[in-house]
């Protein structure tokens, strides 16, 4: 009972880790597709702050930039699909950050189906290729389960 118990959550964890995976890849990879503009970085900064008073620095980037489509103006801050978190190194932030200096001209990719919808960065398939490892905990789950019942017929 011991084996089939934890081959059956080694199969519920790893499907679960699996399926997550799968989601963030098809958030993320969404942006691959939309098309790409020309755009205007107006500002980039650092901004650092501590998220509590006894928390280390913790530095984001913040760029603005400006594009248009069909003609209508749009401004956007958003450098990638999934916003990166805060780091408590600078030096992280400030290789972003040398990316976009102001006035450089870029290319944003644009939401289709709203416009004013856009990154700098487009989705990488990084979770997609993750996706294996979860998997092996499906695959040996089930080993363990096709291992009993091999087992059980042998008795």
């Amino acid at each position: 009972m011991w084996l089939a118990a934890m081959g059956v959550v080694l199969i519920v964890a790893g499907s679960f880790f699996a399926w997550r995976l799968w989601l963030s890849y098809q958030k993320t990879s969404v942006s691959r597709s939309w098309p790409a503009v020309p755009c205007l970085v107006e500002s980039s900064r650092i901004v650092s702050q501590r998220p509590t008073p006894a928390s280390a620095l913790a530095h984001r980037v913040e760029i603005r930039y400006r594009y248009q489509i069909d003609g209508v103006p749009h401004v956007s801050t958003r450098i990638r699909h999934v916003e990166a978190a805060p780091t408590a190194h600078r030096d992280v932030a400030l290789a972003v950050q040398q990316q976009f200096p102001p006035g450089s001209e870029r290319t944003c990719y644009v939401n289709p189906a709203d416009h004013a919808g856009s990154v700098l960065i487009p989705g990488t398939r990084a979770a997609l290729y993750s996706i294996w490892f979860p998997l092996l905990f499906v695959a040996g789950g089930l080993g363990m389960l096709f291992g009993l019942g091999g087992r059980k017929r042998a008795l």
